[in-house]
């Protein structure tokens, strides 16, 4: 019998890291990351990591793996996670996935080729050259509506590292990557319990826009300076410094736009990424959702679900 853990899911904003504590707190548990930014060192306030506080109150895992200047796949998340939830479960406590990252929970919950072999490498250098041309981004983006306009409308232009994988799947497969993925989507290791939180769309947009003010006051300027000191700066490819919050900075300190409109292209694009979550979560059949404004304060949502998870692992 397959071992059961939990995940607990959610756009960003949505109040996942604290309820998550509370959650261990209760059921022994052990926290695995499931943020593809948190998951670089020194990037701590734009990728809005737990505070030493949260750090300390509960362990975490998969947070500060990987160098800012480095390319973090989804499958060597996948390997370094697996080792992580094991080691958990040896010791006799309950992983807890929690995260924003659909393709994450993904590789988790199923057995899946994330696409690593086979890559075929002069059509991966063609796709990068067009990438950091002009428009570049963009222009790839629209290939990707013409053939897999499902996966069009789950990514970002700008996330050229995902519509690369995804043209290259359909080039050398014929597939388009969900008819791929539906071919494989048999339970991975573990049978995962989700759980998600949501509240309406308007209160999430206030706490998106109130955390990037917070996040400048708390220095975020500062740390985007720090990175581009040691030489770590944006790449067509992707990686850390493509990330929301740290590209509008890079371009404001490069004199490409005030840093006013960086500031509200951060707010901007952090509310299309929260969407673009829920959109993702919401199709997972597996969801138990926790809505905030359907109990009278947080303390009651928090014991409601706490009391579901334990009903469900008896």
């Amino acid at each position: 019998m397959k071992p059961t853990i939990l995940a607990l899911v959610g756009p960003t904003g949505s109040g996942k890291t604290k309820t998550a504590i509370q959650i261990s707190k209760a059921l022994n548990a052990e926290i695995v990351s499931m943020d593809s930014m948190q998951v670089y060192r020194d990037m701590d306030i734009g990728t809005a990591k737990p505070t030493k506080e949260e750090l300390t109150a509960v362990p975490h895992h998969m947070i500060d793996v990987a160098d800012p200047d480095q390319i973090f796949t989804v499958s060597m998340y996948r390997d370094m996670a697996i080792h992580v939830i094991d080691d958990i479960l040896a010791r006799g406590k309950q992983p807890l996935l929690v995260g924003g990252t659909g393709l994450y929970l993904q590789a988790i919950s199923y057995e899946m080729s994330l696409g690593e072999q086979g890559v075929d490498s002069e059509l991966r250098n063609d796709l990068n050259l067009i990438a950091a041309k002009p428009g570049g981004p963009e222009e790839l983006h629209h290939r990707l509506e013409i053939v897999d306009p499902e996966s069009a409308k789950k990514l970002h232009p700008n996330d050229v590292r995902r519509v690369i994988r995804a043209l290259e799947i359909f080039e050398t497969s014929g597939k388009t990557k969900s008819e791929r993925g539906n071919e494989t989507q048999n339970e991975g290791p573990y049978h995962v319990l989700v759980y998600g939180l949501s509240l309406p769309r308007e209160q999430m947009y206030a706490r998106i826009n109130a955390r990037v003010d917070q996040m400048v006051e708390e220095g975020l300027i500062q740390e985007v300076q720090s990175l581009l000191r040691r030489g770590i700066t944006p790449k067509p490819e992707g990686g850390a410094m493509q990330a929301i919050g740290y590209k509008e900075i890079v371009g404001a300190l490069r004199g490409e736009m005030t840093m006013e409109q960086a500031i509200a292209l951060i707010k901007q694009g952090s509310r299309r990424y929260a969407k673009r979550q829920w959109t993702w979560f919401r199709h997972d059949c597996r969801t138990k959702w926790f809505d905030w404004t359907e109990f009278s304060d947080e303390t009651a949502l928090i014991d409601t679900l706490i009391k579901q998870i334990r009903y469900d692992l008896s």
